[in-house]
């Protein structure tokens, strides 16, 4: 059931969470597992299974999710920088069905991403 996600059971109180920041169209709350001093995952209080399966309906919430993503990057303290992540799908690094941006900071953190292999292939 899509509303069973373990981030809705967040939203609606059924499972305990460090929740920075909740407002009527999204929550905010601390990751389990943080990736960076401050990671904080800010997700729709509705499922939206994927950036995927973002829809025009959706619009309002996807800027409520960046607005409360500055918000957040303000309370913690990341003036000077932070990252803004969002996985879709299995080879995307999705792990819940349900959209959710990461938010993480408090310290440099580097390139997004290695570059694979040496030589100049795929530039």
């Amino acid at each position: 059931m899509a509303n069973d996600t373990v981030f809705m059971k967040i939203v609606r109180g059924e499972i305990p969470a460090d929740i920075v920041y909740r407002d009527e169209m999204v929550t905010a709350f601390r990751d389990l597992h943080p990736q960076a001093p401050v990671h904080v995952l800010i997700v729709p209080n509705h499922v939206i299974p994927s950036a995927a399966d973002v829809g025009p309906e959706d619009e309002a919430t996807l800027g409520r999710l960046f607005t409360a993503a500055r918000r957040v990057a303000e309370q913690e303290g990341l003036e000077d920088g932070y990252r803004l992540i969002v996985n879709c799908k299995a080879h995307g690094g999705q792990e819940v069905d349900h959209l959710h941006l990461h938010l993480l900071g408090g310290e440099p953190l580097g390139p997004m991403r290695s570059r694979r292999g040496s030589g100049s292939g795929g530039r």
